[in-house]
């Protein structure tokens, strides 16, 4: 039975729910009556059901996709407003004893350089990424209890923590790991990190342990209730997501919700992010052998009609995309994307040679972040390096009351305007600098609330005198 109160996987991602979800959508597909009453409903801006959501996503109507279109670019700017925040992935080993299809990273491959960084080779990195003007990571790591123990996880987040060079400083460590227990997630919990973030890959249980023949992963109900042990663990911001590609997007559509929704049913908060990664070519993976590959058009919907169903949560989209797609999904709901990212291991400090590669996946934009953040700029977004919410104990529950009574802008405006003063000081082309300081100009003089303004003014006064890291 479907509960989505339930803390085990079969009954909160429930796979009847999910097929009757997807046969109410299709029959529904041209039921405008349906449809629009739940556009009025999302123009409340609370949110959708999982079905709900669902019946948006099958419709066929030209009009009405115009209208859903519409409404998930302004629901992103009433929670977001113009705000898009930057990161970086760190790969800290590549060793993994599963045996996932889709990942080059997977056991039987024995042709990929397997790579694992010493402290000092992490610090280079970090180093590497703060020049750029990096202040939030992503840590990345196969799975192996010898070569990646918890206590490698662990040395390497306080290494990264450590790390002051010049006015750099890595604010917020989110850290990308395997499924593990609710004793590590407490150590995890206790070494500060931001979000924890574990992609889903497929809810589809039967897709799932095929793709996952071998090793730990292999266990379904593990791996999906993985947040729970992180929340139980005490880590009140998690990060969900899929792999589109590797099943129908129509199933994974209603059950990455439904995933949403069970955190919500049981402890009072959705996730924090939802990324939207698509299966891409890797050493000897082959995207086509995939039969879900998913078209620009279906990808641009599935962000447009999440951001409407799920109005109060980050959206990711990674460096797999193109520069135009992530142009088209930056106006329909992500609010977090990656910057001069490399996938393979210690690939910031010394690049790799070809035969050396060991990246997890091909980078469809590699721009570099100063490239990315001027571009954002001449789009009309502020980049923001900002990890206030996180340095102000601004997490899970109380993240979550700020954010849905749309009361986030008053903190994440003013913070994104003194991040982006930051770069635009320590590590901005010239050409950057000039479009900054026109930006900042501009956002600044649409605060409307006088003293936050002087505020601002105070503390941008102040980062040009050489202090760092003010928060609102």
């Amino acid at each position: 039975m479907y509960n989505p109160k339930s803390q085990k996987a079969e009954e909160f991602i429930n796979n009847e729910e999910i097929l009757a979800t997807i046969k109410y959508a299709e029959e529904n597909t041209n039921n405008k009556e349906l449809i629009n009453n739940i556009l009025k409903k999302a123009e409340k801006k609370k949110g959708l059901t999982h079905r709900e959501a669902s019946v948006l996503l099958e419709c066929k109507d030209e009009e009405i996709n115009k209208k859903i279109f519409h409404l998930a670019k302004q629901i992103k700017q009433d929670f977001y407003g113009n705000r898009i925040v930057l990161f970086a992935p760190l790969y800290l080993s590549n060793y993994c004893i599963n045996g996932c299809t889709y990942c080059p990273y997977h056991a039987k491959n024995k042709h990929i350089p397997r790579k694992k960084m010493s402290q000092e080779e992490i610090r280079n990195e970090v180093i590497a990424l703060q020049d750029m003007g990096h202040k939030r990571l992503a840590i990345e790591s196969g799975e192996d209890p010898v070569n990646n123990p918890i206590e490698y996880i662990l040395e390497s987040i306080k290494t990264i923590y450590s790390i002051k060079h010049k006015n750099g400083a890595i604010r917020r460590v989110n850290v990308n790991i395997a499924a593990t227990t609710v004793e590590n997630y407490k150590k995890l919990h206790e070494a500060k990190i931001g979000t924890y973030i574990l992609f889903q890959e497929t809810y589809n249980k039967e897709s799932y342990e095929t793709l996952h023949p071998t090793g730990p992963k292999h266990d379904y109900a593990y791996h999906t209730e993985a947040m729970d042990r992180a929340m139980q663990g005490g880590i009140d911001d998690v990060g969900l997501g899929v792999l589109f590609g590797l099943e129908t997007y129509k199933y994974e559509f209603p059950a990455l919700l439904m995933h949403a929704e069970h955190l919500e049913a049981v402890y009072g908060v959705g996730p924090h992010t939802i990324s939207v990664p698509r299966i891409r070519k890797a050493d000897d993976i082959d995207p086509n052998a995939f039969k879900n590959s998913l078209d620009d058009e279906t990808f641009k919907k599935i962000v447009a009609v999440l951001r409407i169903a799920v109005p109060y949560t980050g959206m990711i989209i990674s460096t797999r995309e193109s520069k135009e797609c992530r142009k088209d999904l930056l106006e329909l709901g992500i609010s977090q994307i990656s910057g001069g990212s490399k996938t393979s291991v210690g690939g910031y400090y010394k690049p790799e040679k070809e035969e050396e590669n060991s990246s997890q996946f091909e980078v469809n934009d590699n721009r570099t972040l100063d490239e990315v953040v001027n571009w954002l700029m001449e789009l009309g977004y502020v980049p923001s390096f900002c990890t206030a919410c996180y340095g102000s104990g601004r997490t899970g529950e109380r993240f979550m009351e700020v954010c849905k009574s749309q009361q986030i802008h008053n903190f994440c405006h003013p913070n994104a305007i003194m991040t982006l003063q930051e770069y635009l000081y320590d590590y901005a082309s010239e050409k950057t600098k000039q479009t900054g300081n026109r930006i900042i100009s501009s956002e600044i003089n649409s605060i409307e609330d006088e003293i936050i303004k002087a505020k601002v003014l105070e503390n941008l006064n102040k980062i040009q005198q050489g202090q760092r890291d003010f928060k609102f």
